[in-house]
């Protein structure tokens, strides 16, 4: 069941490759997920201008933590291998030397959208705008499987909720 929605996602998605635009945009979105560079960069925007420094602390450190536990600890649960060895040559992005599920860069994109949301929820389409094409670029330059990224973005949102939960705790307020 599992491999008949990743082949009809996969067939979705190939009527948009090796059109120069959609390309671009995946391979960029794909390239400034690594490491979670781009989510970096926002936060510490978004912290700069709200001059909330207790939250871009909190949400990097968050951050940190989610990968940890989605690249070190689930994905040794899960040996799934990825769709293609490199990645479609249509759009060449670094190598992952992780297991294919989930998808940590979905997975770090939930998270840090759902946090980002209830820490400033006017933005939330923002954030969410981001994570999905962040998510989405795994799938389309074939490094991911569509259900590896559908899985690590779940697993980044149960996540968040909870760091969000932890943050209120620690007496990080929302406003």
């Amino acid at each position: 069941m599992v491999d008949r929605f990743d082949a009809r996602a996969d067939a979705v998605l190939e009527r948009v490759r090796g059109r120069p635009v959609p390309d671009a945009v995946f391979r960029t979105a794909s390239e400034i997920g690594d490491f979670s560079a781009v989510w970096h960069v926002l936060n510490v925007g978004r912290g700069i201008a709200a001059r909330r420094p207790d939250q871009v602390v909190a949400l990097a450190v968050g951050l940190g933590l989610e990968s940890l536990v989605v690249n070190q600890g689930v994905k040794r649960l899960f040996r799934r291998d990825r769709p293609t060895v490199s990645g479609d040559p249509r759009t060449p992005v670094r190598r992952p030397r992780t297991s294919s599920f989930p998808s940590g860069h979905a997975s770090a994109a939930a998270f840090n959208a759902t946090v980002l949301t209830g820490w400033d929820r006017r933005r939330a389409p923002l954030w969410w705008g981001v994570a999905v094409v962040v998510g989405t670029s795994r799938a389309h330059v074939r490094i991911h499987h569509v259900s590896d990224v559908v899985a690590g973005a779940a697993v980044g949102v149960a996540m968040g909720v909870v760091a969000l939960r932890l943050a209120d705790r620690c007496g990080i307020d929302r406003g």
